[in-house]
């Protein structure tokens, strides 16, 4: 399967100079947030493939505007084509604005996922917005990973964890790609496309 994670900056490659070859042949578009509605809507409408969406903590404007055709998959847990997408958007709490949770609060909805895990037997793709806590995030309160995407990496072993949050542009400490156990966690930043084995 041929995903696409696109998350915190539009990609002028993907919008101002699109090409249609440039989604040839993808089967999914994960967006992490932050990014236009307007953005998502092109690319759903140009890709014959379904996006689905966490939101970033800079996404008030989806309150008024969400993406036309675009798939929320905030809380729940998604399946496509037999892949299971476990969705958990926002940041770490710095400032009144929404979508922003402290640590207890994203424990909490980690636990009121409980049952759709277990139902669903696990998941194979955490899709969200945030780093994990410890893994790649950063030392200044809004770029914090959470502890929950931690521990939920550490209990079920996901084949990978996408997030955006943590720009690559902030400099060479941050990576595209790493693993944490049996996980590959991948930075979606911009854009960046892979091949899902499964």
């Amino acid at each position: 399967m041929d995903i696409l994670v696109i998350s915190d900056e539009e990609s002028a490659s993907y919008w101002d100079y699109f090409r249609p070859e440039k989604v040839e042949g993808l089967d999914l578009i994960l967006s992490c947030g932050d990014l236009d509605p307007d953005y998502l809507s092109f690319l759903v409408t140009m890709a014959n493939c379904p996006l689905l969406y966490v939101h970033g903590n800079h996404d008030s404007k989806y309150k008024v505007h969400p993406p036309e055709g675009c798939i929320c998959i905030e809380d729940t847990i998604y399946v496509h084509r037999g892949v299971r997408i476990l969705g958990l958007g926002g940041s770490y709490r710095y400032s009144d604005g929404p979508f922003q949770y402290t640590q207890e609060q994203m424990q909490w909805r980690v636990r009121k996922m409980k049952w759709k895990i277990w139902r669903q037997r696990g998941f194979d793709i955490l899709l969200a917005h945030a780093p994990a806590y410890g893994v790649d995030d950063a030392e200044d309160r809004a770029h914090t990973g959470f502890r929950a995407f931690t521990g939920l990496m550490d209990a079920h072993q996901p084949r990978y964890f996408l997030h955006g949050h943590i720009h690559l542009s902030y400099g060479q400490d941050h990576v595209r790609r790493m693993e944490y156990g049996a996980t590959t966690i991948i930075n979606g930043w911009s854009t960046y496309r892979f091949r899902y084995e499964g």
